[in-house]
Order: C-alpha cells, then structure tokens, then sequence
C-alpha cells in the first residue's frame, strides 16, 4: 500500500511511516494477502484497542489509542502590538495558535482579518509550513530605490515621471507584458513541483506587472535625516521609487494547489476548526515541494520587482544609488528559544537587528525605510503596513475615488490611477502603528508619496 492509500482509510499523516512498516511486516513476514493487511487497517481506524495485542500492527493500534499529544497539547500564547485590532483578527490568532506544531507567535499592529493566520499575523511551527499562512500572493514585497535625480524634478517634470510609471509598469489581474521580459531567474529550475513547471510561461510573461489590490508603484521623496553607513548615503532629500507587489499568478496557483493538498491530508479531527491552516510536515514529498516552489516564488517576486524598477528608472533617466526591500508573506527557517522553527510571517515585516525594511502608510500618508531591533518576543517582526480598518466592500460602498483624486491632488499627492478600495480612508493611522512597535524597528527615513499608480479596474486581491 501506498502512503495514499494509508492515509485515505483514516490513519493520521504522523503515522502513516508506522502503519507502512506494519503493513510489510504483516506481507512479508506474517504472509497476509495486501488486501487483508488493508482490511485489517480499515477494522484498525474504527476500533484500535482490538489489535494493541496483534504483532504487526500492535504498535500502531497502541498509539491510536492513546490521545494523541497534539490533542492535549495547550494552545501557545502569543502578544499583541497595538490596540486598534478587531475581535476576528484576534479569534483567527487563537485559533492558530490552536495548530499542533505551533511553537511560537505574535499578532503586528496592523493586523486584520485575512484567511487561516490573519493578516499581521506571525507563527512559529516544528516541522510543518501552513500554506495559508503564507498567503495567496507568496513572497509579496516592499522595494525602494533611491535615485541619484534632483527633488525639485517631480513637480518640474511631472509629465517625464507620469509617463515613466504610465510605460514602466502594468496593472490588473491576468496582466502580462507584450513582450517578455528578461531576468535571471527565468533560467532556474522550474519543474520542482508541476504547478511551477506548467506555469513557467505564464509567470515569464507576467515579470514586471503588478496585478490588483493594494499593490503599487508610487514616486515619492525621501528625508534621511542623518548619515547612514548601511544604506551608503549621507543625509538629504533624495527622490525614490517604491513599489509593492509580489509573485503574480503563479504564486496564487502555487497557494491554491499545495494548501488544496494540506486540507485534503489533514486528520478528520482538524478539519472543521483548523481547514484553512491544515500544514504540510516538511519531511513529506509534498512539504518538500511546496517548501521548493515557495523559495522559487521569493526569487520570482524579487525579480518582478526588479524588472519593474527598471523599467520605470529606464524610462526616467537617473541612477539607482541605493535600495531596500524585503518580503512580507512567506516562512522562513530560522532559530528562535533555541530551536530550529519556520516562522511564517503573513503581512509582516522581517526585523531582525539590524534589518532594514520598508513598511508603507497609504497613497496619502508616509512608508517608513525601518532598521530591525531583533525583538523575540516578537519573533523578529513588525508590521508590514498601515492596515486596513475596513473591508474592500465597506469601501467601494463609502468612497467615489474621483472625489478622493482630487482632494489628494489639493495636497499635492497625484494618484494616477486606483480604486476606491485603496483611498486613504480604508487604513488606519500609519503613525499609531509606528508608535505601537517602537520596541520592534527604528525609523531609518521617511518616504512621501507624490505620484502613484494603482489598478484601477476594480479587480480585487487578499492583502
């Protein structure tokens, strides 16, 4: 029997490796026919405490007749950051922490509710990576580049940076470019798991676009108050391009199918209260392949970014002179409590100490360039944003985004296009976030927006 097989009569994924082993000893050294051995599973699941005398499949039963220690298991604690959190994010934190390989977690200011781990979300796990809390967009990220052009040339020359963002970037969902770009990482291996394989050519013609939803890509100016040795500047206003966005379809596809597989592995037990944070145990072929085509969609979202700054620097004219970015939805292996854990981060900044990161308002408040302080409780993290306070549909039905447009315009903040899903309206206050995790990152630089550029079809995306 395969492990398939095993695991569709019922017996839990952590004891499939057991219920194989006893399965070939009862064929090979007790003589059972396959399908009697497969009888005897079935009669096993419904009844264990019958076979715990049986001597091939005694240990199996005994241990399915024990209460599991992930069932006994107290759920982990975690701490908050910030107080303007609604009751479901808090209820989707509990019940995650509720996962049995759960070791550790935190909850940003910024959180809200999104699916399985909420947005703002952090979670340490032994073993196991939950597809859902990565998220839909894997590896979706910030990416600032300082440009060497002088500030006084985004209101001169608004039409050279219109145009710039207008040619350079693409928006909506489905979208592709013309013509393919190229980057490196079209020429990694691709067939790790068939969902990136058949996707290969898709997500070439999507490098460099954006999609829907919150992402963006804004000009803006930067204020370094002092000298910064890791960024290799010295202190000034410089003008710098920031956008947002992560690995497009393929990504989507790469969550849809490996989280599709969790659920359906998943012990009967779990389904109900933990479907959408169902996990796969990264010693499994599946954990190993999702783990693969992750790590692919982190480089594939850096690439996209890449290939978008490019083309809008391109455009402009000017150099780059310096630059930050990181992800904010993806897990990563790291050691925290002495341990080797996966600490997923679902909308969360990495801010280990000294870590730079960026973490934005809205199209009408500032980004934050951060430096991590590397705080454990914390696990290493902040916020990765502002953070919705209402939902998309709340929006489309208090905001008329050309009424918005032009109070923005007013105040010398040129929204290009958007909906009104994404008015500053629907965020909570930047500076509040900022103040609730000063004991996670230190502000580095202050980024204001002054040109940006969002999908503006109403098509909509998780954050």
């Amino acid at each position: 029997m395969n492990p398939k097989q095993i695991r569709n009569l019922g017996i839990p994924e952590h004891y499939v490796s057991v219920a194989s082993g006893a399965v070939r000893d009862a064929v090979c050294k007790g003589g059972q026919r396959g399908k009697d051995a497969k009888e005897t599973l079935r009669q096993l699941v419904a009844s264990p405490t019958k076979f715990i005398a049986d001597p091939y499949f005694g240990e199996l039963a005994t241990l399915l007749s024990t209460p599991d220690a992930a069932d006994t298991k107290e759920p982990v604690d975690y701490t908050t950051w910030g107080t303007d959190i609604d009751a479901g994010a808090h209820a989707q934190m509990r019940q995650s922490c509720r996962v049995p390989g759960a070791v550790a977690a935190a909850l940003m200011p910024d959180a809200h509710v999104g699916y399985g781990l909420p947005i703002g979300g952090v979670l340490a796990t032994e073993g196991c990576v939950i597809p859902y809390a990565v998220g839909v967009d894997i590896a979706c990220r910030m990416k600032l580049s300082i440009l060497d052009v002088p500030p006084s040339t985004i209101t001169d020359n608004f039409d050279r940076y219109r145009n710039a963002l207008e040619g350079g970037t693409r928006f909506g969902v489905g979208v592709e470019h013309q013509k393919p770009q190229h980057h490196p990482v079209m020429d990694e291996d691709w067939t790790v798991s068939r969902i990136t394989r058949e996707s290969k050519n898709k997500a070439w013609r999507q490098l460099g676009t954006s999609g829907s939803g919150n992402h963006f890509v804004e000009f803006g100016l930067l204020e370094l108050p002092q000298d910064d040795p890791q960024l290799g500047l010295t202190a000034g206003e410089y003008v710098a391009l920031l956008s947002h966005s992560g690995s497009r379809g393929v990504g989507a596809a790469v969550c849809s199918t490996y989280s599709g597989i969790a659920q359906r592995l998943l012990p009967k037990r779990y389904k109900e209260d933990l479907g959408r944070l169902a996990w796969l145990d990264l010693n499994s072929t599946e954990g190993q392949e999702y783990w693969a085509a992750m790590n692919l969609m982190g480089e594939y979202a850096a690439a996209n970014h890449e290939v978008i700054h490019r083309l809008v620097v391109d455009r402009l004219g000017g150099t780059i002179l310096a630059g930050v970015e990181n992800h904010h939805n993806f897990a990563w292996m790291e050691e925290h409590h002495g341990k080797q854990v996966i600490v997923h981060r679902k909308g969360a900044t990495p801010a280990g100490e000294g870590v730079l990161g960026v973490i934005p308002g809205s199209m009408a408040s500032p980004a934050f360039v951060v430096r991590g302080k590397g705080n454990a409780a914390s696990l290493h993290s902040a916020s990765h944003g502002a953070g919705r306070r209402m939902s998309r549909t709340k929006a489309f039905d208090t905001f008329n985004f050309r009424t918005v447009q032009k109070q923005l315009a007013a105040w010398g903040v040129h929204v290009l296009s958007a909906g009104s899903d994404e008015v500053p309206g629907v965020y909570k206050d930047i500076h509040q976030v900022m103040a609730a995790q000063s004991d996670l990152v230190d502000v580095v630089a202050k980024f204001s927006p002054k040109i940006v550029k969002m999908c503006g079809d109403g098509s909509r995306a998780e954050d």
